[in-house]
């Protein structure tokens, strides 16, 4: 015999337990990856996928009914595979002229990312050399007389 109802009824009593803590005790969130900057240039393609651009073309052409994109893959995997270098060649050359491409934009962009941000002038500290506080003892007498000025008439 395993065990009693009663120390059946035990182990029930401390998985219930553990369940509440567990609730009460809740694990704090977890911060999420930064957004993305939607300014941010795209990775460019390898020949891989340069290739397989113009292989899904011809595979639907060939295979109009299929539906299946693992289908595509497996065969353009295949067909990658059973390609010379020399066969190779002009989808490897394209995508380094994207990968040029890329890398200038990202150059730009990278420049663009450096430059400091402008903050806008405030007018009040261009007009006078006045620190701040002199400025707002300023307005303060200009209030007093305005009052006297009120109660003398």
């Amino acid at each position: 015999m395993k065990g009693t109802r009663a120390e059946k009824g035990k182990k029930a009593d401390a998985k219930l337990s553990v369940k509440k803590k567990a609730l009460a005790n809740p694990k704090p969130v977890k911060k999420g990856k930064p957004a993305k900057d939607p300014n941010k240039p795209k990775r460019p393609p390898s020949a891989f996928f340069v290739f397989m651009e113009e292989f899904r073309k011809t595979f639907k052409e060939a295979n109009p009914n299929n539906k299946s994109v693992s289908v595509v893959g497996k065969a353009g995997g295949e067909k990658w595979k059973s390609l010379s270098e020399a066969e190779k060649a002009p989808f490897v050359a394209k995508a380094n002229k994207l990968k040029s491409e890329y890398n200038n934009k990202m150059n730009a962009y990278n420049k663009k990312q450096a430059e400091p941000k402008k903050k806008p002038v405030d007018d009040d500290e261009e007009e006078s050399d006045k620190s701040k506080s002199e400025v707002h003892d300023d307005d303060e007498d200009e209030d007093e007389d305005d009052e006297e000025e009120e109660d003398d008439d």
